[in-house]
């Protein structure tokens, strides 16, 4: 799977599944800007097989803590159904600098995720907000690995190569 985002470019929703039967997609947010959905029109859409394809967006309402989102060129929900599990991007715009060693959610989602001896352990497809700590859900088929976002574990982000190393211990799924 491929979700590298150009610079320019923000990963702010996963599509979830297609909903109805006019091609709309229900998407996860990934975004926590204020009224980010509620604006969109220009997106790109990433399939988790690497395929792109650029867009307008239609219609969006709310539904709970997900939006149904329709968009321009999907009009059955066989055609939404090819973008399952696949990412909606943006235009960047101007954003804050953090201190080193934080990151911005949208900038971890899709990153490669690798032991210290280069051994791939999947994809960073979600960051849970627990109350303790974050925890990164890293995917490799269909087998899931958490990981907790502890310094100790994290050894290197590089955002560039899109890669994340980490320090697997006894009982992280390896």
């Amino acid at each position: 799977m491929s979700t590298v985002s150009a610079p320019d470019l923000v990963t702010v929703g996963q599509i979830e599944r297609p909903f109805g039967v006019k091609g709309e997609v229900k998407v996860r947010p990934l975004s926590d800007v204020p009224g980010r959905f509620e604006t969109l029109t220009d997106v790109s859409l990433v399939g988790r097989s690497g395929k792109r394809m650029e867009t307008q967006v239609t219609s969006i309402r709310r539904a709970g803590d997900r939006f149904i989102v329709g968009l321009a060129g999907m009009t059955t929900p066989e055609e939404a159904g090819q973008w399952r599990g696949g990412y909606i991007e943006v235009s960047r715009g101007p954003v804050p600098a953090l201190p080193d060693g934080q990151y911005y959610e949208c900038d971890l989602i899709g990153l490669a995720v690798r032991d210290e001896q280069g051994q791939p352990i999947g994809t960073l497809e979600q960051v849970w907000e627990l109350p303790g700590n974050h925890m990164f859900v890293v995917r490799n088929g269909s087998r899931e690995v958490l990981i907790p976002a502890a310094r100790d574990l994290i050894k290197a982000v590089d955002l560039e190569g899109r890669v994340m190393t980490v320090r697997m211990v006894e009982g992280l799924g390896t």
